[in-house]
């Protein structure tokens, strides 16, 4: 069915495809003062982890999130505090590594020369020091042996930096080097010595490093390095001095070094794009969450907040941005140029950022006196592409300042919009980077869904430079709360801009509720909260259930305690808090993976009693058999249950049970034979609701005689649970296939857009079915009347993209992608005309709400001139809009030798760019004519693969689920299994999901294929 293969821009998500979505924001959502800032180790963490220091974070939590007034004392946090510790084991320094020795600075490697790699004369004096060091060698074996007798690790070996030194400030010298890709930089670190100690250690990882030294401070003289070392194990640089830094003195710490501007996504990389058929190249960084060590040596925890004082050395042709605005320029006479900026406010090093590039900007101005800029590429900013960002950002500044009652914290705030990034944006304080698909927007030929995805990447970052940037967490574990507040506010935010969309208390619930219970109901979750115990861990908690989870738990909890005490702060929080421990039941919801499903039972033998009961939904029943942590039936929650009872024209006002038993009895008043009962009023929690046969029955009558009693939010929600109860095993398979048949009435679109979500991932099951025509059938019938009645949108061209028919836009949008998807042959004819008509007359006329349908379709129904047409047009077009639903249109080919042919073409990064290559395999193995080939690609290609999006978050796992989330066949899971054994390195958990997923699709096509069949072959005969 999916117009992936012929259907949409925005397909329905499925438990593995909820990582799919470009937006995967990086970046970071800040912690409120208190103990928090304490507790820079990580955490001791058991299975029902209740630790004084976890009850006092969630606590806070409560306090500053649903208490946004709290964020007013943000400036306390600005100042860090560490957590005393113990003097510092000091172990030895172990021999080999990449020795620095100090010395004089040298020019940048060659183009083509490694930077960390000696040149011949630097050989020949390391040779001279070997009789010296043979002799060390023998006392550093010893001191070895003892470190192994005493089991203890040298502070340069463990996961996390040893707390005995503070960085109170950098001052950071760059050289960018644009025409080689190279950089030198000296950093100069006044450090605190908390604990005495012979060892500096700090951050450092793919860079040469050229001279190290210390002093104690400006007044007093050196202090002698003894040596220095590079530990890529843990990415460190080791400063072995002579003697121990003394507590309560202040030292500074010199490291002259030089390194690559790397062709990849991460750390200080390079870009492209061409103007005027002339490729020119930018310098910009991604340091969250640890690739500021990559650019600079560097304390490179979040904890680790210290001023920055940065300048940037590089040719007049360009200019350079970064967090703060340029107090002085420095002009050469060899056409060089060095910025000096203003001091950072403390920050952690992963939101400092810089650039390099030759781009222009247009700027305004906020009633504070904040100066908003956007930087673009030349022709993007002369045709206006960045007019829309720069206006509403002006806005939602002046929002956020009046909600949080704090104001913008810097004198400017810059965007900066980039052919390629590894993320949707990046919310560095100060100097915001966005991908330029979600920054850049063309009026004339941009959707509503366009510009809709545009202006929610916007909002999300921008409240991250209150909450993330201004307040920031001191330890990864936790990152869902920045995250989760973000998200949430990207509905909230919105809302404010548009109004009438309804975006916070309706789409919320199908772009965020709905997609991440997918995800979470896998046996293979994980809590919002969870553990991490070194770099390579916190890749695990950059995922939907970080972003998405947290912000289903935080809408929750300012629904239940109403919008108004989530505004007003913590006085209202004790009043309410009276009767609801709010600590006691976040720790049930974030310490706690998964959601429950709450079952309602009618009392045979007592009137208007009830019975509720509780338990983990999970989409595998058969993992319950497998993980012992479900068979000690341990998984409880407290939970807000909102119910009314409604009968044929009527729907009581709603009232809240606490249920927090396993199984529990309450009586309903009102309660009679013909009523009905709904629980989760406007599935404002976090759980899915199931009922018995009656219940469901007398509902989906109901939908059918007058659907307008129930509310829209709950129609959706009505919609989504019921599939995904069917899915998952809780409800005979028919009873979601007949809730929609009332559709052909619903007139709103979450309803629609709800349905069409649930209906993918049971369409990808029964695609390469022998009687997948039958289903087919089933759902064009539900469809047909709706799109007689809305029919196609006019082209659109002069019209204004913000317009008062977004509602009925949508609506319209998603009955034609349903229409089209699933073989209607008006839908395909006129997708057929319209592409011909754009042929022939070279003028496309295609409205813009449904090019990318049209575009689908087109390409899947006519011939390969059609497909080379539309490749023709992605290589000349500019707008970044239209390119990216050309490119995905290209998917969706029935020829599987074209869509082979994409496939090898998308690793080229001068044809496809690096992040978008992703969406290439993953739109091919959506498509049931390669998904197989799609598979097979990703297996041939992992080793290139891996090694191309291996450290960027959200990317492997992205890959990994997008390519296998729809194998459905017991030969396909053995392929899977056999391919991760020879895997043996990395991205395990998503592999591990991936497994689980396959085998439930493979599960689902044993147990309930033919049910669903039997089904369909009755409803279709009457």
């Amino acid at each position: 069915m999916a117009l992936e293969e012929k259907r949409e821009k925005r397909p329905p998500v499925t438990p593995m495809m909820i990582e799919e979505e470009a937006a995967l924001r990086n970046g970071s959502r800040g912690l409120p003062p208190g103990p928090w800032a304490e507790a820079a180790g990580p955490r001791p963490r058991t299975t029902e982890r209740h630790i004084a220091v976890h009850k006092r974070l969630v606590l806070g939590f409560a306090v500053s999130i649903l208490a946004l007034l709290a964020v007013t004392m943000v400036a306390v946090l600005l100042s860090v505090r560490f957590e005393e510790c113990g003097a510092a084991a000091d172990g030895p320094p172990r021999v080999g590594g990449n020795g620095s020795l100090p010395g004089g600075a040298r020019p940048p490697p060659r183009a083509g020369q490694s930077p960390g790699r000696p040149e011949p004369e630097e050989q020949a004096r390391g040779g001279e020091a070997t009789a010296a060091a043979a002799a060390e060698e023998e006392e550093e074996e010893e001191e070895e042996e003892e470190w192994q007798r005493r089991r203890l690790l040298p502070p340069w070996a463990r996961p996390r930096l040893p707390r005995h030194l503070r960085p109170l400030h950098y001052n950071l010298m760059l050289s960018a080097f644009m025409e080689n890709f190279t950089f030198c930089g000296e950093v100069n670190v006044q450090l605190e010595v908390r604990n005495a100690s012979r060892y500096i250690v700090l951050h450092a990882h793919r860079m040469h490093i050229e001279a190290v030294r210390v002093a104690e401070d400006k007044l007093a003289g050196a202090v002698r390095v003894a040596r220095s070392f590079l530990y890529p194990q843990t990415q460190v640089l080791v400063v072995v001095l002579n003697r121990s830094l003394e507590v309560q003195r202040s030292y500074n710490l010199k490291i002259i070094y030089n390194a690559l501007i790397e062709n990849e996504l991460l750390g200080f990389f390079r870009s492209s794009y061409v103007l005027h058929g002339e490729r020119r190249f930018l310098g910009v960084t991604q340091f969250s969450p640890t690739h500021a060590r990559k650019a600079f040596p560097c304390f490179d925890e979040p904890i680790y907040k210290a001023t920055f004082k940065i300048s940037i050395r590089h040719q007049a042709t360009y200019i350079s941005l970064s967090n703060m605005p340029v107090e002085t320029s420095v002009f050469e006479e060899d056409g060089w140029v060095t910025d000096h900026f203003s001091q950072t406010p403390l920050m952690s090093t992963y939101y400092l950022a810089w650039a390099v590039c030759n781009f222009t900007y247009r700027e305004t101005v906020t009633k504070s006196g904040v100066v908003v800029r956007l930087y673009a590429r030349p022709d993007a900013i002369r045709r206006g592409s960045g007019d829309y960002a720069l206006n509403i950002t002006r806005r939602l500044i002046e929002f956020y300042e009046d909600y949080f009652k704090v104001p913008y914290s810097l004198p400017k705030l810059d965007l900066l919009a980039v052919p390629k990034h590894p993320y949707a944006a990046m919310e560095n304080w100060g100097l915001s980077v966005f991908v330029e698909q979600r920054i850049l927007l063309d009026p004339s030929i941009s959707s509503i869904s366009y510009l809709l995805d545009v202006t929610m990447v916007i909002v999300h970052e921008l409240c991250h430079q209150w909450f993330g940037d201004l307040v920031t967490p001191v330890w990864w574990e936790d990152v869902w709360l920045k995250e989760g507040f973000a998200h949430y506010f990207e509905f909230v935010g919105t809302d404010y801009l548009y109004p009438g969309w309804n975006m916070e208390k309706q789409r919320f619930l199908t772009d965020v509720l709905h997609e991440v219970m997918l995800l979470d109901g896998l046996a293979s979750s994980h809590p919002v909260s969870q553990e991490v115990q070194q770099a390579t861990d916190i890749d695990r908690v950059f995922d939907w259930i970080a972003y998405k989870k947290g912000a289903a738990l935080i809408r929750m909890l300012a629904n239940f305690m109403g919008h108004s005490v989530f505004q007003m702060g913590l006085q209202a929080l004790k009043r309410v808090g009276k009767s609801v421990n709010i600590q006691e039941v976040m720790d049930q919801w974030t310490l706690q993976m998964g959601y429950p499903v709450i079952t309602i039972l009618g009392n045979e033998t007592t009137e208007n009693v009830i019975v509720i009961s509780q338990e983990r939904f999970v989409y595998d029943s058969d993992a319950k058999t497998k993980d012992p942590d479900f068979g000690d039936n341990s998984y409880l929650w407290q939970i807000p249950l909102t119910i009314a009872v409604g009968n044929t024209s009527h729907i009581s006002s709603e009232a809240i049970i606490w249920v927090s038993n396993k199984s529990e009895h309450h009586r309903i008043p009102a309660l009679e034979e013909a009523s009905w009962l709904l629980g989760n009023i406007n599935q404002t929690g976090y759980f899915r609701v199931n009922y018995d046969v009656r219940n469901w029955r007398l509902l989906i009558n109901q939908l059918t005689r007058n659907h307008e009693v129930i509310s829209v939010s709950n129609r959706a929600g009505l919609i989504d649970d019921a599939f995904n109860l069917a899915r998952a095993g809780y409800l005979p398979q028919n009873i979601p296939l007949e809730i929609i048949r009332y559709l052909s009435e619903e007139k709103d679109f979450l309803p629609w857009h709800a349905a069409s979500r649930a209906l993918y991932p049971l369409d990808k099951l029964l695609d390469r079915t022998e009687s997948y025509s039958i289903f087919n059938e089933y759902i064009l019938r539900q469809v047909a009347s709706m799109y007689l009645k809305l029919g196609w949108p006019t082209n659109n061209l002069n019209k204004s993209l913000v317009q008062a028919s977004y509602q009925h836009e949508e609506l319209r949008r998603e009955v034609i992608m349903l229409a089209c998807s699933f073989g209607n042959k008006h839908c395909h004819q006129q997708a057929a005309t319209l592409i011909s008509d754009w042929i022939s007359s070279n003028r496309n006329r295609i409205p813009l709400n449904v090019r990318d349908i049209v575009y689908c379709t087109g390409v899947s129904l006519m011939d390969e001139d059609v497909w080379e047409f539309i490749w023709m047009k992605f290589h000349s077009t500019i707008a970044v809009s239209e390119k990216k639903i050309l490119l995905e249109a290209l998917t969706c080919s029935d020829d599987r030798n074209l869509l082979n042919r994409l496939l090898n073409l998308s690793l080229n990064s001068e044809v496809v760019l690096d992040q978008d290559a992703i969406d290439v395999i993953i739109h091919v193995a959506r498509n049931p004519h390669g998904r197989d080939l799609a598979w097979k690609f990703f297996r041939e290609k992992w080793k290139i693969l891996n090694a191309r999006y291996g450290e960027a978050l959200f990317m492997n796992s992205k890959l990994i689920s997008g390519v296998t989330e729809f194998l459905n066949t017991e030969e396909e899971l053995r392929e899977l299994k056999n391919f991760i054994k020879s895997y043996e390195e990395g991205s395990a958990a998503s592999f591990s999901r991936a497994v689980e997923t396959v085998e439930a699709n493979v599960r689902w096509q044993r147990l309930y294929k033919e049910e669903l069949f039997q089904w369909l072959r009755k409803s279709l005969t009457h």
